[in-house]
């Protein structure tokens, strides 16, 4: 027999669907909000040729929307059609606002972003949808998107009104949906949720003691070291003291000096190998919902990244690897699907040397930090909330010295993070790649398809999870996510991308006269 509700909490059941049904509304009205770029730019006097270039990119959003082959990694701009944000960049609003050589820096990433994705997008494009645009290949869409987005950029940069509108609205939504809170009685589920988060850290910290024990089990390891040598703390060092910054404090690295980096603090793998499920290598689309794994290359994928803290912008380096699945473990696993995976991340001090390492599966699960004594871990600011979870913090290791990175078999959990010591056996060795080539994947008909739909999500990799998380706000949680779309807490809200994730939770170095503090030339 259902016992029936108090009328104080009748009211209260009231409230909180009145709340969802207005938090929903209240969304799906924000989402369908349209800022014309014409009728902006019109209203503020634009000349014909600027309201014609609006015209024409607004023109590929909309054929890139009916083709479903938008790019999610960044945030378009709404009224600005050349111009995309993420998170670093939504964090440089203020400063774009009061300097004016900062918001031409700012104005000139917000551009660069949109062209990146446009390339994907455009690549990706069928080619009679290309057609309709009037011109014949993806290279001439984009010298034409280029020399539009500068001509917009030109007048807004000389219109106030336009300028303000940029600052308000170059922001990155989040990836929790406050209605879906709502509707789930989100302050009621989510102390469950913490005590739930709270187990699995301390069971995770008591495997990372036995690990570091020497307690692994008895599964296979197979070991896997990056292709080619890093480089040596002195050259490492020399590139961060020639290191120059834009006028938002952004450093400036070549592609050369990008590749030495990822090449120096590439870790080890070791992997507990028990079946194909743990052999990681090259994504590709098959004929299945989900792209698939060429284990027959052993890959990761790689960003240059940043973050900041106060008025300094820090270098992070991010690995990815993909494995084809992670099997199922019983009749009711609801873990696991298609496609695993981890993304580890080096955050590195104004000399290039390792302050912080994190991690987190690509669902954005299970993130852990690993601090060096360059840090000082910082209290959460509330009780009961995911804040920062350090299984073990590890000593200085200066390059060419890597970090080994300890894997089990079948879920494919970090265990263990240490120095590399050389053992081990002979490793094999795995490639390093941009992973901006997973926004154009090659199918077997010869074209080109993201790995990512236009929500950010990967098909076909849903996990049953996402039947009891759902009101913690997290879409379609389990399911593997592109770069800007890692939730990373169940309780509270954090992403794997926020501008100020470290600064937050670590008391970082103060800055030394080698950081890289001095504008580029050309600004």
């Amino acid at each position: 027999m259902t016992r029936p509700i108090p009328p104080s909490r009748a009211t209260t059941a009231r409230a909180i669907v009145v709340l969802a049904a207005a938090a929903m509304f209240t969304s799906a009205g924000c989402a369908n909000v349209d800022w014309s770029p014409h009728a902006e730019l019109a209203a503020a006097a634009a000349p014909t040729e600027v309201q014609a270039c609006a015209d024409w990119l607004a023109s590929i959003d909309a054929t890139v929307e009916r083709a479903g082959v938008r790019d999610a990694e960044a945030t378009r701009v709404a009224g600005f059609p050349y111009l995309r944000v993420n998170r670093l960049l939504a964090s440089f609003r203020q400063q774009a606002a009061s300097e004016p050589a900062a918001f031409a820096a700012w104005q000139d990433r917000l551009r660069a972003l949109d062209e990146r994705g446009r390339t994907y997008e455009l690549e990706n494009l069928p080619a009679e949808a290309l057609k309709t645009l009037g011109v014949a290949s993806p290279s001439d869409a984009l010298a034409r998107v280029a020399s539009c987005g500068a001509l917009i950029a030109r007048f807004d940069a000389t219109s106030e009104p336009r300028k303000a509108a940029l600052v308000e609205r170059a922001q990155v939504p989040d990836d929790y949906a406050e209605w879906k809170r709502v509707a789930g009685l989100y302050p009621i589920v989510k102390l469950p949720f913490y005590e739930f988060a709270k187990g699995w850290q301390k069971e995770s910290s008591e495997t990372f003691r036995k690990s570091a024990e020497g307690d692994n089990g008895t599964d296979p390891v197979r070991r896997y070291r990056p292709t080619g040598d890093g480089a040596s703390a002195a050259a490492v060092s020399r590139i961060f003291a020639n290191l120059k910054t834009d006028a938002l404090g952004i450093p400036q690295l070549s592609d050369r000096d990008a590749a030495t980096l990822l090449a120096t603090y590439a870790p080890v793998y070791e992997l507990a190998t028990t079946g194909d499920y743990d052999r990681f290598g090259v994504l590709h689309w098959g004929t299945q919902p989900a792209p698939e794994v060429d284990a027959g290359r052993p890959t990761a994928y790689t960003r240059v990244a940043f973050t900041r803290d106060g008025a300094r912008t820090l270098v992070q380096l991010v690995y990815m690897i993909w494995f084809p699945e992670r099997p199922d473990s019983g009749w009711f696993d609801v873990l696991s699907g298609k496609l695993d995976g981890l993304i580890f991340r080096v955050t590195l001090d104004d000399k290039g040397l390792p302050l912080i390492y994190d991690s987190i599966h690509p669902c954005g699960c299970y993130h852990m930090f690993f601090p060096t004594p360059s840090v000082k871990p910082l209290p959460p600011p509330e009780t009961r909330l995911e804040w920062a979870f350090i299984p073990r913090s590890l000593p200085a290791v200066p390059p060419p010295q890597r970090v080994v990175l300890r894997l089990t078999s079948r879920s494919h959990y970090l265990i263990d993070v240490h120095p590399d010591s050389g053992e081990g056996g002979e490793p094999a060795t795995y490639a390093l790649v941009d992973d901006g080539v997973l926004r154009t994947l090659p199918t077997a008909g010869g074209t080109t398809r993201s790995a990512f739909a236009p929500n950010g999500i990967v098909p076909g990799t849903q996990r049953g999870e996402r039947m009891f998380v759902w009101a913690l706000g997290i879409e379609d949680a389990g399911a593997m996510r592109e770069w800007g779309h890692h939730a990373t807490a169940l309780v509270g809200r954090r992403h794997f991308d926020d501008a100020d994730l470290i600064a937050r939770r670590f008391q970082l170095p103060t800055a030394t006269a080698t950081s890289p503090a001095s504008p580029a030339s050309g600004g």
